[in-house]
């Protein structure tokens, strides 16, 4: 699939697309006899994969770092689980904090339920 084609099936911009491929993260990516950029399914997932990574805080030089050992092979395999068992462990911290925040929204939003019946009560 050329480009804007691989841009709709991953829900990004060509331009984020050919960023991407820049700074490394896509690879080596095939051309067309035209010089047109040719992309396939395993295109598509590994881009959803670095699409997950970005929106779950992964910062680009790390997800540089992990393309990079990608590309090396399988004599990288620790090293990848290492990156990602360390930002699942961020990832897993920060979800625990959201939690404890919407802890107590919900227990103020509880005050103002409680304070609300009461003024209706006395308006009545």
């Amino acid at each position: 699939m050329n480009i804007s084609e691989f841009a709709r099936r991953c829900g990004l911009s060509a331009h984020t697309l050919r960023y991407y491929e820049r700074i490394g993260l896509l690879g080596r990516v095939t051309r067309a006899a035209n010089g047109h950029r040719r992309f396939g399914e395993r295109d598509v997932e590994w881009v959803a994969f670095l699409h997950r990574l970005r929106s779950t805080g992964m910062g680009i030089r790390e997800m540089r770092r992990y393309a990079a050992l990608r590309a090396r092979g399988d004599a990288t395999l620790a090293e990848r689980q290492a990156l990602l068992r360390d930002h699942a462990d961020r990832l897993a911290a920060e979800l625990r904090a959201q939690q404890a925040h919407l802890r107590v929204v919900r227990e103020k939003i509880g005050i103002y339920d409680g304070l609300l019946r009461e003024a209706t009560a006395k308006a009545a």
